[in-house]
Protein backbone atom coordinates (compact mmCIF):
# COMPACT_ATOMS: atom_id res chain seq x y z
CA UNK A 1 0.00 0.00 0.00
CA UNK A 2 1.38 3.51 -1.00
CA UNK A 3 0.72 5.97 1.68
CA UNK A 4 -0.32 9.58 0.60
CA UNK A 5 0.73 12.47 2.48
CA UNK A 6 -1.56 15.82 2.23
CA UNK A 7 0.10 19.07 3.42
CA UNK A 8 -2.92 20.76 4.86
CA UNK A 9 -3.37 24.42 6.38
CA UNK A 10 -5.74 24.64 9.21
CA UNK A 11 -6.43 28.49 8.54
CA UNK A 12 -7.11 27.45 4.87
CA UNK A 13 -8.95 24.03 5.01
CA UNK A 14 -8.40 22.44 1.45
CA UNK A 15 -12.29 20.99 1.37
CA UNK A 16 -11.29 19.03 -1.28
CA UNK A 17 -8.31 17.13 0.56
CA UNK A 18 -10.79 16.42 3.24
CA UNK A 19 -13.58 14.84 1.25
CA UNK A 20 -10.88 12.59 -0.16
CA UNK A 21 -9.72 12.20 3.04
CA UNK A 22 -13.62 11.16 4.21
CA UNK A 23 -13.97 9.10 1.11
CA UNK A 24 -11.02 7.07 2.36
CA UNK A 25 -12.79 6.72 5.85
CA UNK A 26 -16.57 5.48 4.46
CA UNK A 27 -15.23 2.87 2.60
CA UNK A 28 -12.96 1.31 5.66
CA UNK A 29 -9.88 2.94 5.26
CA UNK A 30 -7.73 4.64 7.65
CA UNK A 31 -6.14 8.37 7.97
CA UNK A 32 -3.90 9.98 10.22
CA UNK A 33 -4.79 13.25 10.97
CA UNK A 34 -3.51 16.24 13.68
CA UNK A 35 -5.34 17.27 16.23
CA UNK A 36 -4.57 19.84 19.43
CA UNK A 37 -2.94 16.86 20.91
CA UNK A 38 -1.17 14.72 18.99
CA UNK A 39 -1.75 12.34 15.25
CA UNK A 40 -4.84 10.21 15.61
CA UNK A 41 -5.04 7.46 13.49
CA UNK A 42 -8.54 7.75 11.82
CA UNK A 43 -10.98 5.37 10.99
CA UNK A 44 -15.13 5.01 10.91
CA UNK A 45 -16.12 4.42 14.43
CA UNK A 46 -19.31 2.87 13.50
CA UNK A 47 -17.49 0.49 11.61
CA UNK A 48 -16.72 -2.92 13.25
CA UNK A 49 -14.23 -3.94 10.24
CA UNK A 50 -12.57 -0.85 10.66
CA UNK A 51 -11.59 -1.03 14.00
CA UNK A 52 -9.85 -4.13 13.25
CA UNK A 53 -7.92 -2.53 10.57
CA UNK A 54 -6.69 0.22 13.41
CA UNK A 55 -5.63 -2.44 15.67
CA UNK A 56 -3.65 -4.40 13.25
CA UNK A 57 -1.80 -1.61 11.63
CA UNK A 58 -1.03 -0.17 14.78
CA UNK A 59 -0.09 -3.73 16.25
CA UNK A 60 -2.11 -2.14 19.28
CA UNK A 61 -4.14 -5.08 21.45
CA UNK A 62 -8.07 -5.18 20.33
CA UNK A 63 -8.80 -5.17 24.18
CA UNK A 64 -7.50 -1.51 24.32
CA UNK A 65 -10.08 0.79 23.64
CA UNK A 66 -10.58 3.76 20.80
CA UNK A 67 -11.64 6.93 21.76
CA UNK A 68 -14.66 8.36 18.92
CA UNK A 69 -14.08 11.35 18.04
CA UNK A 70 -17.29 14.18 17.09
CA UNK A 71 -17.31 17.27 16.04
CA UNK A 72 -21.04 18.13 17.73
CA UNK A 73 -22.20 17.70 21.63
CA UNK A 74 -25.60 16.51 19.85
CA UNK A 75 -23.56 13.34 18.39
CA UNK A 76 -23.54 11.80 21.75
CA UNK A 77 -27.17 10.39 21.79
CA UNK A 78 -26.56 8.40 18.95
CA UNK A 79 -23.66 6.36 20.15
CA UNK A 80 -23.95 6.63 24.46
CA UNK A 81 -27.00 6.00 26.39
CA UNK A 82 -27.78 6.81 30.36
CA UNK A 83 -25.90 10.01 29.68
CA UNK A 84 -25.58 12.08 33.14
CA UNK A 85 -26.79 15.97 33.37
CA UNK A 86 -23.32 16.62 34.68
CA UNK A 87 -21.69 15.82 30.71
CA UNK A 88 -23.64 18.55 29.28
CA UNK A 89 -21.93 20.66 31.95
CA UNK A 90 -18.53 19.42 30.82
CA UNK A 91 -19.01 19.54 27.35
CA UNK A 92 -20.22 23.14 27.75
CA UNK A 93 -16.77 24.28 29.52
CA UNK A 94 -13.78 22.01 27.82
CA UNK A 95 -15.54 20.77 24.66
CA UNK A 96 -14.30 20.96 21.63
CA UNK A 97 -10.92 20.29 23.54
CA UNK A 98 -8.79 17.76 25.08
CA UNK A 99 -11.38 15.62 27.42
CA UNK A 100 -12.46 12.65 26.30
CA UNK A 101 -15.48 11.11 28.98
CA UNK A 102 -16.14 7.75 29.37
CA UNK A 103 -20.14 6.82 28.86
CA UNK A 104 -22.13 4.17 28.53
CA UNK A 105 -22.38 2.71 25.08
CA UNK A 106 -25.26 2.54 22.62
CA UNK A 107 -25.58 -0.56 20.30
CA UNK A 108 -24.55 1.85 17.76
CA UNK A 109 -20.91 1.48 18.17
CA UNK A 110 -19.48 -2.11 17.78
CA UNK A 111 -17.24 -3.85 20.70
CA UNK A 112 -14.43 -3.96 18.07
CA UNK A 113 -14.05 0.27 18.65
CA UNK A 114 -14.76 0.01 22.50
CA UNK A 115 -12.35 -3.03 23.28
CA UNK A 116 -15.32 -5.45 24.19
CA UNK A 117 -16.37 -3.00 26.87
CA UNK A 118 -19.83 -1.64 27.07
CA UNK A 119 -18.54 1.53 27.46
CA UNK A 120 -17.39 4.25 24.87
CA UNK A 121 -14.67 6.80 25.21
CA UNK A 122 -15.81 10.27 23.08
CA UNK A 123 -14.08 13.60 22.92
CA UNK A 124 -14.48 16.52 20.60
CA UNK A 125 -11.21 18.03 19.61
CA UNK A 126 -10.85 21.82 18.61
CA UNK A 127 -8.32 21.17 15.58
CA UNK A 128 -10.10 22.72 13.08
CA UNK A 129 -8.93 19.85 10.36
CA UNK A 130 -9.76 17.28 12.87
CA UNK A 131 -13.27 18.29 13.15
CA UNK A 132 -13.57 19.45 9.20
CA UNK A 133 -12.65 15.47 9.00
CA UNK A 134 -15.34 14.28 11.26
CA UNK A 135 -17.75 16.04 9.63
CA UNK A 136 -16.63 14.68 6.22
CA UNK A 137 -17.17 11.37 7.64
CA UNK A 138 -20.83 11.93 9.20
CA UNK A 139 -19.82 12.73 12.42
CA UNK A 140 -17.96 9.82 14.32
CA UNK A 141 -14.37 8.93 14.13
CA UNK A 142 -12.12 6.43 16.45
CA UNK A 143 -8.81 7.33 16.26
CA UNK A 144 -6.06 6.07 18.56
CA UNK A 145 -2.38 7.98 18.41
CA UNK A 146 -1.19 7.54 14.33
CA UNK A 147 2.01 5.05 15.92
CA UNK A 148 3.04 1.47 16.31
CA UNK A 149 1.91 0.47 19.55
CA UNK A 150 3.80 1.48 22.18
CA UNK A 151 6.13 3.81 20.81
CA UNK A 152 6.16 7.45 21.33
CA UNK A 153 2.58 9.24 20.72
CA UNK A 154 3.23 11.20 17.21
CA UNK A 155 3.42 15.17 17.32
CA UNK A 156 4.30 15.45 13.95
CA UNK A 157 3.08 14.12 10.76
CA UNK A 158 6.62 13.26 10.01
CA UNK A 159 6.57 10.44 13.30
CA UNK A 160 3.06 9.40 11.44
CA UNK A 161 5.45 8.24 8.62
CA UNK A 162 7.71 6.99 10.17
CA UNK A 163 5.61 4.28 11.98
CA UNK A 164 3.03 3.33 9.41
CA UNK A 165 3.88 4.71 6.03
CA UNK A 166 2.98 1.75 3.68
CA UNK A 167 0.17 0.56 6.57
CA UNK A 168 -2.44 3.31 6.29
CA UNK A 169 -4.20 5.19 3.36
CA UNK A 170 -3.18 8.49 3.69
CA UNK A 171 -1.41 11.38 6.18
CA UNK A 172 -2.92 14.78 6.30
CA UNK A 173 -0.37 16.73 7.37
CA UNK A 174 -1.32 20.13 9.60
CA UNK A 175 2.32 21.00 11.09
CA UNK A 176 3.36 20.17 14.35
CA UNK A 177 0.69 20.12 17.39
CA UNK A 178 -0.25 22.42 20.11
CA UNK A 179 -0.67 20.03 23.15
CA UNK A 180 1.96 17.63 22.83
CA UNK A 181 -0.19 14.96 25.21
CA UNK A 182 -3.24 12.84 24.79
CA UNK A 183 -6.78 14.25 26.32
CA UNK A 184 -7.46 13.67 29.73
CA UNK A 185 -9.99 10.65 30.25
CA UNK A 186 -12.57 10.75 32.58
CA UNK A 187 -14.83 7.71 33.54
CA UNK A 188 -18.41 8.78 34.00
CA UNK A 189 -20.00 5.67 34.74
CA UNK A 190 -18.84 5.96 38.70
CA UNK A 191 -19.44 8.45 41.51
CA UNK A 192 -17.61 10.45 41.48
CA UNK A 193 -15.97 11.09 38.27
CA UNK A 194 -12.73 9.57 37.92
CA UNK A 195 -9.72 10.44 36.02
CA UNK A 196 -8.36 7.27 34.06
CA UNK A 197 -5.54 9.42 32.59
CA UNK A 198 -4.17 12.65 33.31
CA UNK A 199 -4.20 15.72 30.64
CA UNK A 200 -3.83 19.39 30.09
CA UNK A 201 -7.75 19.24 31.58
CA UNK A 202 -6.55 18.96 35.51
CA UNK A 203 -8.84 17.90 38.14
CA UNK A 204 -8.59 21.45 39.75
CA UNK A 205 -9.82 22.33 36.04
CA UNK A 206 -12.96 20.31 36.32
CA UNK A 207 -14.02 20.22 40.02
CA UNK A 208 -15.75 23.83 39.82
CA UNK A 209 -17.76 22.32 36.96
CA UNK A 210 -19.22 18.88 38.69
CA UNK A 211 -17.92 18.72 41.98
CA UNK A 212 -15.31 15.95 43.35
CA UNK A 213 -13.52 14.55 40.74
CA UNK A 214 -11.33 11.30 42.24
CA UNK A 215 -7.95 10.00 40.61
CA UNK A 216 -7.51 6.90 39.60
CA UNK A 217 -4.83 5.43 42.17
CA UNK A 218 -3.15 3.17 39.48
CA UNK A 219 -2.14 5.65 37.19
CA UNK A 220 1.91 5.85 38.27
CA UNK A 221 1.75 2.14 39.21
CA UNK A 222 2.33 -1.13 38.38
CA UNK A 223 0.81 -2.76 35.26
CA UNK A 224 -2.11 -4.46 35.92
CA UNK A 225 -3.88 -7.94 33.97
CA UNK A 226 -7.41 -6.30 34.13
CA UNK A 227 -9.03 -5.18 31.24
CA UNK A 228 -8.17 -1.32 30.29
CA UNK A 229 -11.67 0.59 30.49
CA UNK A 230 -9.29 3.15 28.47
CA UNK A 231 -6.57 4.07 26.37
CA UNK A 232 -2.78 3.58 27.63
CA UNK A 233 -4.03 2.17 30.74
CA UNK A 234 -2.82 -1.21 30.75
CA UNK A 235 0.37 -1.77 27.95
CA UNK A 236 3.61 -0.31 28.08
CA UNK A 237 2.83 2.90 25.89
CA UNK A 238 5.17 5.89 24.77
CA UNK A 239 8.37 4.39 24.99
CA UNK A 240 11.67 4.50 23.04
CA UNK A 241 13.69 2.16 21.66
CA UNK A 242 16.23 2.58 24.48
CA UNK A 243 15.62 1.97 28.26
CA UNK A 244 14.61 4.98 30.35
CA UNK A 245 14.83 5.62 33.71
CA UNK A 246 13.29 8.28 35.53
CA UNK A 247 15.45 9.81 38.57
CA UNK A 248 13.44 11.11 41.33
CA UNK A 249 14.79 13.60 43.95
CA UNK A 250 14.79 17.36 43.85
CA UNK A 251 16.25 18.98 41.08
CA UNK A 252 20.11 19.07 42.57
CA UNK A 253 19.82 15.68 43.37
CA UNK A 254 18.45 14.78 39.93
CA UNK A 255 21.35 16.58 38.36
CA UNK A 256 24.13 15.02 40.21
CA UNK A 257 22.54 11.41 39.94
CA UNK A 258 22.19 11.84 36.61
CA UNK A 259 25.61 13.30 35.58
CA UNK A 260 27.00 10.07 37.98
CA UNK A 261 25.06 7.33 36.32
CA UNK A 262 25.83 9.00 32.92
CA UNK A 263 29.59 8.55 33.24
CA UNK A 264 29.57 5.40 34.63
CA UNK A 265 27.32 4.68 31.23
CA UNK A 266 29.63 6.24 29.10
CA UNK A 267 33.13 4.60 30.45
CA UNK A 268 31.31 1.21 30.12
CA UNK A 269 31.11 2.30 26.06
CA UNK A 270 27.37 3.14 26.33
CA UNK A 271 25.91 6.25 24.54
CA UNK A 272 23.29 7.71 26.94
CA UNK A 273 20.49 10.42 26.95
CA UNK A 274 19.77 12.80 29.41
CA UNK A 275 16.06 14.85 29.24
CA UNK A 276 16.91 17.78 31.05
CA UNK A 277 14.93 21.34 31.68
CA UNK A 278 16.04 24.62 30.43
CA UNK A 279 17.35 25.45 34.19
CA UNK A 280 19.79 22.34 34.36
CA UNK A 281 20.32 22.18 30.54
CA UNK A 282 24.17 23.25 30.82
CA UNK A 283 25.09 21.29 34.38
CA UNK A 284 25.61 17.95 32.51
CA UNK A 285 28.72 16.99 30.91
CA UNK A 286 28.42 13.80 28.96
CA UNK A 287 25.68 12.09 26.83
CA UNK A 288 23.59 13.47 24.40
CA UNK A 289 21.43 16.19 26.46
CA UNK A 290 18.41 17.08 25.22
CA UNK A 291 16.22 20.48 26.50
CA UNK A 292 12.74 19.27 26.92
CA UNK A 293 11.31 22.91 27.94
CA UNK A 294 11.47 25.25 31.02
CA UNK A 295 9.67 24.06 34.76
CA UNK A 296 8.68 27.85 34.89
CA UNK A 297 6.07 26.73 31.85
CA UNK A 298 5.19 22.77 32.17
CA UNK A 299 3.32 22.86 29.09
CA UNK A 300 6.87 23.43 27.23
CA UNK A 301 7.54 20.03 28.15
CA UNK A 302 4.32 18.25 27.55
CA UNK A 303 4.77 19.70 24.12
CA UNK A 304 8.16 18.57 23.56
CA UNK A 305 8.33 14.80 25.40
CA UNK A 306 7.68 12.76 22.50
CA UNK A 307 9.49 14.50 19.79
CA UNK A 308 12.28 14.38 22.12
CA UNK A 309 11.65 10.47 22.85
CA UNK A 310 11.87 9.73 18.89
CA UNK A 311 14.80 12.03 19.21
CA UNK A 312 16.94 9.67 21.04
CA UNK A 313 15.64 6.73 18.67
CA UNK A 314 17.46 8.47 15.88
CA UNK A 315 20.28 9.38 17.89
CA UNK A 316 20.63 5.61 18.80
CA UNK A 317 21.44 6.22 22.26
CA UNK A 318 21.44 2.83 24.75
CA UNK A 319 19.99 4.49 28.20
CA UNK A 320 18.04 7.29 28.65
CA UNK A 321 18.01 9.11 32.08
CA UNK A 322 15.45 11.59 32.80
CA UNK A 323 14.33 14.34 35.90
CA UNK A 324 11.08 13.89 37.01
CA UNK A 325 8.54 16.77 37.33
CA UNK A 326 6.13 18.08 40.07
CA UNK A 327 2.68 15.26 40.14
CA UNK A 328 0.32 19.02 40.16
CA UNK A 329 -1.62 20.25 36.96
CA UNK A 330 0.13 18.96 33.43
CA UNK A 331 3.00 17.70 35.36
CA UNK A 332 0.38 14.75 36.59
CA UNK A 333 0.48 14.30 32.98
CA UNK A 334 4.19 14.35 31.91
CA UNK A 335 4.85 11.75 34.50
CA UNK A 336 2.14 9.45 33.71
CA UNK A 337 3.77 9.61 30.12
CA UNK A 338 6.88 9.12 31.39
CA UNK A 339 6.14 6.14 33.43
CA UNK A 340 4.68 4.53 31.11
CA UNK A 341 7.51 4.79 28.12
CA UNK A 342 9.83 3.92 31.51
CA UNK A 343 8.10 0.89 32.01
CA UNK A 344 7.88 2.26 35.81
CA UNK A 345 11.96 2.29 36.05
CA UNK A 346 12.78 4.54 38.94
CA UNK A 347 15.85 5.46 40.44
CA UNK A 348 16.59 7.37 44.23
CA UNK A 349 18.38 10.07 43.48
CA UNK A 350 19.62 10.36 46.71
CA UNK A 351 20.68 6.74 46.71
CA UNK A 352 22.42 7.11 44.05
CA UNK A 353 24.44 10.63 45.03
CA UNK A 354 25.36 9.22 48.79
CA UNK A 355 27.36 7.00 46.66
CA UNK A 356 30.18 9.55 45.73
CA UNK A 357 32.31 10.91 48.69
CA UNK A 358 33.62 14.21 46.75
CA UNK A 359 32.49 15.93 43.30
CA UNK A 360 34.94 18.37 43.09
CA UNK A 361 38.99 18.07 43.90
CA UNK A 362 41.13 21.05 44.01
CA UNK A 363 44.85 21.34 44.35
CA UNK A 364 45.88 24.32 46.25
CA UNK A 365 49.35 25.75 46.11
CA UNK A 366 50.62 29.06 46.91
CA UNK A 367 50.68 30.89 43.82
CA UNK A 368 48.79 28.47 41.83
CA UNK A 369 51.17 28.91 38.51
CA UNK A 370 52.86 25.41 39.14
CA UNK A 371 52.64 22.23 41.43
CA UNK A 372 48.65 22.48 41.58
CA UNK A 373 48.08 23.24 38.12
CA UNK A 374 50.70 20.34 37.15
CA UNK A 375 48.53 17.77 39.65
CA UNK A 376 44.98 19.31 38.34
CA UNK A 377 45.82 18.19 34.57
CA UNK A 378 47.26 14.64 35.62
CA UNK A 379 44.36 13.68 37.47
CA UNK A 380 42.03 14.92 34.62
CA UNK A 381 44.03 11.86 32.42
CA UNK A 382 43.59 8.89 34.89
CA UNK A 383 40.69 6.79 34.21
CA UNK A 384 38.57 7.55 37.29
CA UNK A 385 35.88 5.73 38.39
CA UNK A 386 33.23 8.89 39.11
CA UNK A 387 32.98 12.31 37.67
CA UNK A 388 35.03 14.73 39.16
CA UNK A 389 35.11 18.02 38.71
CA UNK A 390 39.42 19.36 39.04
CA UNK A 391 40.46 22.41 39.53
CA UNK A 392 43.77 24.39 40.90
CA UNK A 393 43.40 27.35 43.20
CA UNK A 394 46.16 29.61 44.89
CA UNK A 395 46.31 31.28 48.43
CA UNK A 396 48.01 34.05 47.29
CA UNK A 397 47.15 35.49 43.92
CA UNK A 398 47.12 38.93 42.89
CA UNK A 399 46.32 38.73 39.00
CA UNK A 400 45.16 36.05 36.59
CA UNK A 401 49.09 34.68 35.78
CA UNK A 402 49.83 32.02 33.89
CA UNK A 403 52.04 28.73 34.49
CA UNK A 404 55.36 29.18 35.59
CA UNK A 405 56.87 28.35 31.70
CA UNK A 406 59.70 25.83 33.30
CA UNK A 407 56.49 23.81 34.87
CA UNK A 408 54.90 23.79 30.76
CA UNK A 409 57.92 22.22 29.90
CA UNK A 410 58.33 19.29 31.94
CA UNK A 411 54.42 18.92 31.39
CA UNK A 412 54.59 18.99 27.33
CA UNK A 413 57.41 16.70 28.09
CA UNK A 414 55.13 14.45 29.44
CA UNK A 415 52.76 14.86 26.49
CA UNK A 416 50.90 17.46 28.89
CA UNK A 417 49.93 20.95 28.60
CA UNK A 418 48.69 23.83 31.31
CA UNK A 419 48.72 26.45 28.47
CA UNK A 420 45.27 27.53 29.05
CA UNK A 421 45.60 27.47 33.11
CA UNK A 422 45.71 31.25 34.41
CA UNK A 423 45.98 31.36 38.15
CA UNK A 424 42.82 31.57 40.46
CA UNK A 425 42.41 32.32 44.20
CA UNK A 426 40.94 29.89 46.65
CA UNK A 427 37.75 31.32 47.84
CA UNK A 428 35.60 30.54 51.12
CA UNK A 429 32.76 29.00 48.78
CA UNK A 430 35.44 26.16 47.49
CA UNK A 431 35.33 24.95 51.48
CA UNK A 432 32.27 22.77 51.06
CA UNK A 433 32.29 18.76 52.22
CA UNK A 434 31.94 17.26 49.04
CA UNK A 435 35.30 18.96 48.04
CA UNK A 436 38.10 17.57 48.58
CA UNK A 437 40.85 20.40 48.71
CA UNK A 438 45.00 18.89 48.65
CA UNK A 439 47.96 21.03 49.60
CA UNK A 440 51.14 20.74 48.17
CA UNK A 441 52.87 20.73 51.86
CA UNK A 442 51.73 20.56 55.17
CA UNK A 443 52.62 24.57 56.05
CA UNK A 444 49.65 25.18 53.02
CA UNK A 445 47.62 22.60 54.89
CA UNK A 446 47.81 24.59 58.32
CA UNK A 447 47.36 27.97 57.47
CA UNK A 448 44.00 26.96 55.39
CA UNK A 449 42.60 24.94 58.51
CA UNK A 450 43.41 28.39 60.69
CA UNK A 451 41.59 30.74 57.63
CA UNK A 452 38.82 28.19 57.12
CA UNK A 453 38.57 26.16 59.90
CA UNK A 454 39.02 22.33 59.12
CA UNK A 455 35.87 20.21 58.33
CA UNK A 456 37.02 17.00 57.35
CA UNK A 457 38.25 17.75 53.64
CA UNK A 458 41.45 19.51 53.80
CA UNK A 459 44.86 16.95 53.50
CA UNK A 460 48.12 17.24 51.77
CA UNK A 461 48.10 15.44 48.87
CA UNK A 462 50.94 12.77 50.47
CA UNK A 463 48.95 12.60 53.71
CA UNK A 464 45.73 11.45 51.39
CA UNK A 465 47.43 9.07 49.33
CA UNK A 466 49.49 7.30 52.58
CA UNK A 467 52.60 8.48 50.82
CA UNK A 468 56.10 9.70 52.71
CA UNK A 469 57.36 11.58 49.87
CA UNK A 470 57.67 15.34 49.90
CA UNK A 471 56.53 17.22 47.01
CA UNK A 472 59.67 19.31 45.87
CA UNK A 473 58.99 23.17 45.42
CA UNK A 474 61.15 24.03 42.26
CA UNK A 475 60.05 27.62 42.17
CA UNK A 476 63.31 29.64 41.38
CA UNK A 477 65.45 26.08 40.77
CA UNK A 478 66.89 24.67 37.34
CA UNK A 479 64.95 22.33 35.06
CA UNK A 480 65.76 19.36 36.39
CA UNK A 481 64.41 20.09 39.69
CA UNK A 482 61.09 20.67 37.62
CA UNK A 483 61.47 17.42 36.71
CA UNK A 484 61.62 15.42 39.95
CA UNK A 485 58.48 17.35 41.15
CA UNK A 486 57.10 15.61 37.96
CA UNK A 487 57.90 12.54 38.92
CA UNK A 488 56.78 13.12 42.63
CA UNK A 489 53.65 14.12 41.51
CA UNK A 490 53.24 11.53 38.67
CA UNK A 491 53.23 8.90 41.74
CA UNK A 492 51.14 10.51 43.83
CA UNK A 493 48.87 11.33 41.34
CA UNK A 494 48.35 7.54 40.13
CA UNK A 495 47.96 6.74 44.20
CA UNK A 496 45.29 9.09 44.53
CA UNK A 497 43.62 7.54 41.87
CA UNK A 498 43.53 4.75 43.10
CA UNK A 499 42.23 5.65 46.48
CA UNK A 500 39.74 7.25 44.78
CA UNK A 501 38.74 4.17 42.53
CA UNK A 502 38.64 2.48 45.85
CA UNK A 503 35.40 4.33 47.07
CA UNK A 504 33.24 2.42 44.64
CA UNK A 505 34.24 -0.79 45.52
CA UNK A 506 33.34 0.04 49.12
CA UNK A 507 36.90 1.69 50.32
CA UNK A 508 36.56 3.93 53.00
Amino acid sequence: METIIKKIDKMNIDQKTIQEAGEILKKGGLVAFPTETVYGLGANALDEEAARKTYAAKGRPSDNPLIVHICEVDALNRIAVNIPEEVGRLAEKFWPGPLTLILEKSDEVPYGTTGGLDTVAVRMPSDSIARELIRAVGGYVSAPSANTSGRPSPTAAEHVREDLDGKIEMILDGGSVDIGLESTILDMTVTPPMILRPGAITADMMEPVVGHVSIDETLLGRETDKAPKAPGMKYRHYAPKAKLMIVEGNVKEEVLAIRQLCYAAVREGKRVGVIATNETYSYYTNGVVKNIGTRENEKTIARNLYAVLREFDDEEVDEIYSESFALQGIGNAIMNRLEKAAGHLRISAASVVKQQKYRRIIFVSMTDTCRGPMAAEMLRREDLHQEYVIDSRGMVVLFPEPVNQKAEAVMKSAQMTMASHTAVALSEAEMEGDILLLTMDEEQKIKLTEQYGDNGNIYTLKEFTGEETDIPNPYGKPLNVYGECLETLSKLIHKLTEKLNSFTEGGA
